[in-house]
């Protein structure tokens, strides 16, 4: 069951104009599918625009505290912040999962804490933000929430361990990286997927994680250490 969006404007500290929009921001398709109320849309527009705002607001953050590192390194510390694992952190955080709309079948099979739902909704959150109060309130919030997770060399503690991977195996010319989802299992509560990575027809790692992009990053992770590559933290 989902908590009142007012306990949400309490929690972060903001209060929407549009209060549409927030509620929106936290209404997953599958609710809206079964219950069909007029008007009320999911969050998906909300996130396709939540994630440009993102990718704009993170770049100026590390161009403006960064000033002596380069294009590529700004870029790879940006991939770190606003990949999927760094937006689940800063919506557990939050507590944002116990204030989603959901329906019941996606309620019953665990959605309300599943990785790439909460990643969505911390993007769709920033859409609407946006739309309601500008882009200095995202700044604003970005500032006390998100920035402050980054340490002094502009590192989370979540690692991209895909790009680390490709970066390494195209500057040696190494292979074709392939990622297969090979196993699903567990619970439809507790579903864990299992991932092979590949370059060419070798297979370099396995992972499991809580979503395919997560067991996709620990696969790259053990590739890592079979090449005997120092991970980059």
């Amino acid at each position: 069951m989902n908590r009142d969006v007012k306990e949400l404007q309490n929690r972060i500290g903001i209060t929407f104009r549009r209060s549409e929009l927030l509620r929106q921001a936290f209404t997953h398709s599958s609710y809206v599918n079964e219950h069909r109320i007029a008007g009320h849309k999911d969050n998906e527009r909300l996130e396709f625009l939540g994630d440009a705002v993102l990718e704009l607001t993170v770049s100026e953050f590390l161009y403006d505290t960064y000033p002596g590192r380069s294009e590529g390194e700004l870029t790879k510390l940006r991939a770190s912040i606003v990949c999927e694992p760094s937006l689940v952190t800063f919506a557990e955080s939050l507590d944002f999962g116990a204030f989603v709309y959901l329906g019941k079948g996606e309620e019953l099979t665990g959605g309300r804490s599943r990785p790439a739902l909460l990643a969505d909704v911390f993007e769709s959150f920033i859409g609407a933000l946006y739309l309601d109060q500008g882009l200095d309130s995202v700044k604003a919030f970005l500032k006390k929430h998100v920035f402050p997770k980054i340490s002094s060399e502009g590192k989370l503690l979540v690692i991209d361990y895909k790009t680390q991977l490709q970066e390494y195996t195209q500057h040696h010319n190494l292979g074709i990286l392939e990622y297969r989802i090979v196993d699903e299992r567990g619970p439809a509560h507790e579903r864990e997927f299992v991932a092979e990575v590949y370059m060419d027809s070798e297979l370099l790692g396995i992972g499991a994680g809580r979503s395919k992009k997560e067991a996709e990053q620990q696969a790259a992770s053990g590739a890592l250490s079979k090449l005997n590559v120092p991970v980059e933290r």
